[in-house]
């Protein structure tokens, strides 16, 4: 896979992942993480594979949070086959910023996370 396609992917991805996670589909963004994803959510802590990430997702829009949109995006090739996102993002009723979310994309052609590291900095 070129560079470009990598990177399309995995623009793809993340796109999956916010479409799923405004959609209150829980399912949808822990499809997002590969099986052994290891997920750094400061400050409520560390939560590793799918289900342990669903779980959690789950509980965020259970509380009401929705509308999640990232800016000041940034990609950075890491490896063969992934990069590295940094952002900061906002919800309906917090912000924050990823400090890193690499996503390598899988033998199926799909990007996804194989770690995750982002910080909730304040409320709305």
């Amino acid at each position: 896979m070129v560079e470009r396609d990598i990177l399309a992917a995995c623009k793809q991805g993340i796109e999956h992942w916010k479409t799923a996670f405004n959609a209150k589909d829980a399912k949808g963004c822990a499809a997002q993480y590969s099986e052994g994803c290891i997920m750094h959510a400061r400050p409520f802590g560390t939560f590793e594979g799918r289900t342990a990430i669903q779980g959690f997702w789950q509980d965020i829009m259970d509380k009401g949070f929705t509308d999640v949109a990232y800016t000041d995006v940034t990609w950075e090739p890491m490896g063969e086959d992934g990069y590295i996102l940094k952002a900061s993002w906002t919800m309906n009723k917090a912000f924050g910023v990823v400090h890193r979310e690499h996503w390598i994309v899988e033998s199926d052609g799909n990007a996804r996370l194989v770690h995750d590291d982002f910080e909730v900095q304040g409320e709305r």
